[in-house]
């Protein structure tokens, strides 16, 4: 049963088919949201919130994942506009609002006034994708990255608190998620999805992670080198290497999105042979 007039239920497994079905039309940029369909399939309380779809003449037409990240998949202004309506209804669950600049925009012109002031607004974030290996004029790779293991994680963990505090601005720990965050990290490892390099005393020279994957892409982010060693090239061999065995190993493209204004990391990317295909936008709340 429909509960707006604009078409719009909560999905379940039964829709899973015409969720799954909808997300391939644009299987790299959704990764996200087609992983935790996959993983969870539709089931409310794996997915630790829920998928609204919105419907047209009994079809499903655009979706919008609702948990701790708000994430629009084949959405228009118009769809992201009614998926606002929906989520002003009820209480906010969602910490972030994540993809493609359209419908993020379209979603924060409805709620923003309502909702809390955000923390951060980064309005456009290139996304991109590497389809082949090796990419012509590709960086030599580094042989000393490799897969983590469970005995990595007390030398891992510090430098991935380090990277998520730099990227998002506070530590998980300020909102008391250090154990869930660790969690996260390990169960990383335990998938075959942490990747890095250290040296001789345990530090993390680079380190990256894939974030979720699906039978079309794999998506990667947590790219963190020490700022201390930061120009020396530790990042383009080490996601040189990542790539590559992403490629080899878990999906047939490898994606990510990266801040406009991060010149460095954008420069690391070109030169790996990634290309830019999409425009992303990120609200942090």
């Amino acid at each position: 049963m429909l509960t707006t007039s604009q078409g719009v239920r909560t999905l379940g497994p039964p829709d899973l088919p015409e969720f799954l079905a909808l997300a391939a039309r644009d299987p790299v940029v959704n990764v996200f949201a087609d992983y935790r369909a996959r993983t969870t399939q539709l089931e409310p309380r794996w997915l630790g919130g829920e998928v609204w779809g919105r419907f047209a003449e009994g079809r499903l037409v655009a979706a919008c994942h609702v948990g701790a990240n708000l994430v629009p998949v084949c959405a228009g202004a118009d769809d992201a506009r009614v998926f606002a309506r929906r989520a002003l209804e009820g209480r906010r669950t969602s910490s972030t609002i994540v993809g493609p600049v359209e419908p993020v925009t379209a979603f924060w012109e409805e709620v923003g006034g309502r909702w809390s002031p955000p923390r951060e607004q980064r309005w456009s974030q290139p996304h991109l994708e590497l389809r082949e290996w090796p990419p012509d004029a590709a960086p030599v790779h580094d042989p000393l990255v490799r897969r983590t293991r469970p005995g990595d994680l007390d030398d891992l963990f510090p430098a991935c608190v380090a990277m998520y505090t730099e990227e998002v601005g506070v530590s998980p720990a300020d909102s008391g998620g250090l154990d869930l965050y660790r969690a996260r990290v390990s169960q990383l490892i335990a998938r075959g999805w942490s990747f890095a390099r250290f040296d001789d005393d345990g530090r993390v020279l680079f380190k990256a992670e894939v974030a979720c994957a699906t039978p079309y892409a794999a998506q990667i982010q947590g790219v963190y080198v020490p700022p201390d060693r930061r120009g020396e090239g530790l990042a383009t061999r080490g996601m040189a290497s990542v790539a590559r065995l992403v490629l080899r190993d878990v999906a047939p493209v490898v994606s990510l999105y990266v801040n406009e204004w991060n010149g460095p990391a954008r420069a690391v990317y070109e030169a790996i042979g990634f290309r830019e295909t999409a425009r992303f936008a990120t609200v942090m709340l």
